[in-house]
């Protein structure tokens, strides 16, 4: 009984050691040679910093393109999707007021051409990308509000869409709205 006691005694604390510290450090130590050191990229202008790489934020001005809708309010401490089901009539109600709201702001648009993206929030409620197409359905009214060709702001979705290998072409709306701003 003895023998098995102090054997099971020592590999819980070399599973504690290997576990608690080893994993820990070299985790720790992948994150430190990442981009950002394991903070995030953050993305700064003027020397301020705006926002993160990785990380959605809520615009709702008309004269910036629009991010996808977060469940979380774009909380990173909170990070999760609605977990309410297709046919939840208060994930429906949810829905419906983005789609109405969509509409509102954006004229000539009609229910079917909106992105199911921009009316419904991602799994991790914090995603900092939207479609091409996404974007592109915006236009119109950023166009008119800042009194800018359509073409020069197609032109300058195709410049930040990211091209990935693998998975969906996106556009990262902090950095789209930042070039944005920059345009005269």
């Amino acid at each position: 009984m003895k023998k098995y006691l102090l054997t099971s005694i020592k590999m819980t604390l070399a599973m504690i050691v290997i576990c608690c510290v080893f994993y820990f450090s070299i985790v720790a130590l992948i994150g430190k040679a990442a981009a950002g050191g394991g903070s995030g990229e953050k993305i700064m202008v003027n020397g301020k910093a705006v926002g993160y790489e990785l990380l959605g934020q809520k615009f709702t001005d008309d004269k910036y393109f629009w991010s996808r809708p977060s469940a979380v309010e774009y909380n990173a401490a909170g990070s999760a999707g609605s977990n309410k089901g297709p046919s939840n009539p208060g994930y429906l109600k949810i829905v419906q007021e983005r789609i109405d709201s969509f509409l509102a702001h954006n004229p000539g648009i009609t229910k079917e051409q909106i992105p199911a993206e921009m009316v419904t929030a991602s799994g991790s409620g914090l995603d900092p990308h939207i479609s091409p197409a996404a974007a592109n359905i915006q236009v119109k009214r950023i166009a008119a509000i800042r009194n800018i060709d359509e073409q020069k702001l197609l032109k300058l979705i195709e410049e930040h869409t990211g091209k990935p290998v693998f998975g969906p072409t996106v556009v990262n709306v902090l950095k789209l709205n930042i070039a944005l701003d920059k345009l005269k």
